[in-house]
């Protein structure tokens, strides 16, 4: 699997021409490769500031381990088409949407298929880790991936984009369209449920362990 770096060299399809570029195609005069210049250096900038950032929302989303590289470029690709479409500082919020919707056709194609993700989870490497350090987060990743597979998706959304994300209540309505006192009753909800899934969790784990002691 490529590293997150490499998709800031990717090479980015060619889209529908906006209606800013249709005009411009009726009116030869008018400088295309000035507005086409620019687009691209807003593309650029958009994959740049939020690569990161689109990894992790769809990792903690529900995106098959295995297929983050390709969801990460297939949520680009549909924000390269409706580039146009978004009013300058308003690009987080859009791209999160967009991750969200391709995680969320991700979740529907593995309903479909009755097939559980059994991939390794995609982390960033840290070389300053020692295994033993690497063993207890690739445990904390898979505990964290069976709980929120278990939370509604309403509710897994706020509680990664609060808890994760560490974005606030009113950026979480505004990128949602929803109402704070809903976004506040959805993370008490997560919050309740995540909690009682970990209690739930260990209680098993104490269980199996205590049966292989005495065994």
């Amino acid at each position: 699997m490529a590293p997150l770096s490499a998709y800031r060299a990717m090479h980015l399809p060619a889209v529908p021409a906006g209606p800013a570029q249709a005009h411009a195609a009726d009116h030869p005069a008018a400088s295309v490769p000035g507005a086409a210049r620019a687009r691209e250096a807003r593309l650029r900038h958009l994959v740049d500031s939020h690569i990161d950032f689109v990894a992790r929302i769809l990792r903690n989303a529900g995106s098959p381990a295995a297929e983050i590289d390709d969801d990460v470029q297939r949520t680009f690709i549909i924000a390269a088409r409706k580039l146009d479409e978004v009013r300058p500082g308003a690009e987080k919020s859009f791209i999160l949407r967009v991750a969200l919707n391709v995680a969320a056709h991700a979740r529907r194609t593995i309903a479909r298929r009755r097939e559980v993700p059994d991939a390794p989870a995609f982390e960033i490497a840290d070389a300053s880790a020692s295994p033993e350090q690497l063993a207890h987060r690739k445990q904390a990743r898979q505990m964290l991936d069976r709980i929120l597979d278990r939370l509604h998706a309403d509710l897994r959304t706020v509680f990664v984009l609060f808890e994760v994300e560490e974005m606030s209540m009113v950026e979480i309505a505004a990128a949602l369209a929803i109402p704070q006192g809903t976004v506040a009753s959805r993370l008490r909800r997560a919050r309740a449920e995540f909690h009682a899934q970990v209690e739930t969790i260990r209680a098993l784990s104490d269980r199996e362990s205590k049966r292989e002691a005495e065994s």
